[in-house]
């Protein structure tokens, strides 16, 4: 490969390869914050369906277009924020509960035991009881079905406990099968096979955006990426120089 090919490869890149550079450049810029954020957002939508399944539970003899109303009465733009800082909080606690003092988590296990220690379920059950007492007292919903939705609100926060559960279980298969992908690529790398190694590239590439933020997964995916790009912008020649595999390091640190 010429020098005016490599410099064609630093200087214009390929889409993904300037991704990694921009999400590895959010690493060592904000990495907690990406965390935070993706956890928010996650757990902030497995908490609203959460809540929407709950309604349905105790309010079986109302009808849907009612239940989604309740539902909207309930998660206003004030509520929505109280979980946001409920999610927020619970986490900064966890973490500080069970030692970690970089800021950032390492893997899903971390992000279990700060969930659990910080007291998430318990602070969305607060939410619950201010957002049930504003409907009832704005006179959103009629006062009977205040009072049922109160009394049943155990099952909604079991079931909001349980998709936060299965959220974060997700999260560990997702990555589990980004490893799996990472490793078979690697060895159909040693065997030059393109086609194989494709496929499992397109995998990690399907899998990475469903993960939260973590440094290890994100370091061994981006050099596969950077790799694959300078073989595949080489005419799917395997033949790179040390300068030019090296590359693929030099993207990610």
């Amino acid at each position: 490969m010429n020098n005016d090919f490599f410099n064609n490869v630093i200087q214009e890149g390929n889409k993904k390869i300037e991704r990694a550079k921009e999400i590895l450049e959010l690493q060592k810029e904000n990495f907690m914050e990406a965390q935070n954020n993706f956890l928010k957002s996650n757990l902030g939508q497995a908490i609203n369906a959460g809540i929407d399944i709950g309604l349905q539970a105790l309010l079986p003899d109302v009808i849907e277009d009612e239940v989604i109303a309740i539902k909207d009465s309930l998660i206003t733009e004030g509520f929505s924020a109280a979980i946001n800082t409920a999610i927020e909080e619970s986490i900064n606690l966890g973490k500080s509960t069970i030692g970690i003092i970089t800021g950032t988590f390492e893997n899903v296990s971390q992000i279990k035991k700060a969930i659990k220690s910080g007291g998430l379920i318990d602070s969305i059950s607060e939410v619950l009881n201010s957002g049930i007492k504003w409907i009832k007292e704005k006179g959103y919903v009629k006062k009977g079905t205040a009072n049922a939705i109160k009394k049943g609100k155990d099952t909604i926060i079991k079931i909001i406990d349980k998709n936060v559960g299965n959220e974060l279980e997700n999260q560990i298969e997702a990555i589990d099968k980004i490893n799996g992908y990472i490793e078979k690529w690697h060895r159909y790398y040693e065997e030059r096979n393109f086609s194989n190694m494709e496929y499992q590239y397109k995998k990690i590439e399907e899998n990475l955006e469903k993960v939260i933020p973590l440094e290890d997964v994100l370091t061994k995916a981006r050099q596969v990426e950077n790799l694959h790009e300078l073989i595949k912008n080489n005419g799917k020649n395997f033949d790179l120089s040390e300068e030019e595999k090296n590359l693929a390091n030099m993207l990610v640190k």
